[in-house]
């Protein structure tokens, strides 16, 4: 199976493509192919692409005063990445992001997309869709990080993304996560300890 049948049959999870909208999708997003930790958007650049991850990982976080990493989002095969901000409002990007392993992407430019959405208006709901689940998504993240203790963050993380885990290393989880690594170091120890490995 090629990347762009990986992402219409992620479409048609969720809509229905004619023959005719599958030759469109095809033509509109194009591959871009990143090494592991090269980067896909620097801060201070305008997110102008909906990014789909047909292969690989990937990290979008930013960097605080103190030069402290914060990791916003893992984005694996099926997943979308992308500073949504900073498309939305087309305003520089607050976020990097960045390959983890070796990843190819599929892109859409802004005014493709809008031009694909004539073409093929299934896609127009798509997104709709999709903004709304990731709206969802950033409001549970941020009542999960203001709300649970570390220890039920960290766990509720291990059920929801066990794939991400095995492939991302410690430190990493840790800043997603809030916490240091040697707390998270300290609570995968008492995990397995506890048989909730």
């Amino acid at each position: 199976m090629n990347i762009h049948d990986k992402l219409i049959l992620h479409f048609e999870e969720r809509v229905q493509l004619t023959d005719q909208e599958h030759n469109k999708v095809r033509e509109s997003f194009k591959a871009v192919t990143l090494k592991k930790k090269e980067m896909l958007l620097f801060k201070g650049e305008v997110s102008s692409h909906m990014r789909f991850i047909a292969e690989g990982c990937l990290r979008s976080y930013f960097i605080d005063d103190e030069a402290k990493e914060h990791i916003v989002q893992f984005g694996i095969e099926g997943w979308w990445v992308n500073d949504l901000y900073s498309y939305l409002t087309r305003t520089p990007a607050q976020q990097f992001i960045q390959a983890i392993e070796n990843t190819t992407v599929l892109q859409i430019q802004r005014d493709t997309l809008n031009k694909l959405y004539d073409q093929a208006p299934p896609i127009e709901r798509f997104f709709r869709l999709k903004f709304e689940k990731a709206y969802v998504a950033l409001q549970d993240r941020t009542m999960n990080t203001m709300s649970k203790t570390a220890e039920n963050r960290y766990m509720e993380f291990r059920s929801k993304y066990r794939d991400i885990e095995q492939r991302v290393p410690q430190y990493m989880i840790a800043s997603y996560l809030g916490i240091t690594p040697e707390f998270l170091s300290a609570m995968r120890k008492n995990a397995l300890t506890s048989g909730r490995s």
